[in-house]
């Protein structure tokens, strides 16, 4: 039978017929090279995109490598794809761990797609909610927004059972006590009753 693969890439010596592109940004030089190339464990050709990084003050290399089995897609695509997958990672994480996508027992695909969705449009609100919140707690995570949120109503529901609402400085005591119970990071600002 024909051999069917050639030596192992070298990734100092990369051919020039796969150059793509070059950029320098903070005195990093980034050269792009894009190939279809054959390896041993896959069992169809890979679109590969290498990445060789060097260090324009010391000549130190590094080399990042990118794959697909798509062989349409162009290198920037990849790459792309490539810097979206963690924040994919980090929406899955999210709403698995604070909004009930691990937890749910719909057996329906209406009720499984109504979860689901649920919980990632809690991510993207929570998210929304969250760059608000930072701007006056900087630490602050999920955590800390849910335990603000669930202060605030259950303060909503004490007053609404009081016969007169407390004075200003009593009222902003109790709204700062009772929103950062359950917190990780304390409130950067506001009264808090000790």
């Amino acid at each position: 039978s024909r051999r069917k693969y050639a030596q192992k890439l070298d990734y100092r010596n990369i051919p020039n017929k796969y150059f793509c592109k070059s950029e320098i940004e903070d005195e990093i030089q980034t050269d792009i090279y894009q190939a279809t190339l054959l390896h041993k464990e896959f069992a169809q050709a890979l679109n590969v995109v290498i990445l060789v990084k060097t260090n324009l003050k010391n000549n130190a290399c590094s080399h990042v490598t990118l794959f697909s089995s798509d062989l349409d897609l162009s290198f920037d695509k990849i790459i792309d794809y490539y810097k979206l997958r963690f924040q994919i990672e980090f929406n899955f994480r999210d709403a698995k761990q604070f909004w009930g996508l691990e937890d749910f027992m719909n057996l329906s695909q209406t009720a499984v797609t109504n979860a689901a969705n649920l919980a990632f449009f809690m991510v993207n609100l929570s998210h929304h909610l969250l760059a608000d919140f930072r701007k006056h707690n900087p630490d602050s995570g999920i955590i800390d927004l849910k335990a603000y949120y669930r202060g605030f109503r259950y303060v909503r529901e004490m007053l609404k059972i009081l016969p007169q609402k407390p004075e200003p400085i009593l009222l902003a005591q109790i709204f700062a006590k009772l929103t950062s119970l359950g917190r990780i990071h304390p409130l950067s600002t506001g009264v808090e009753a000790s």
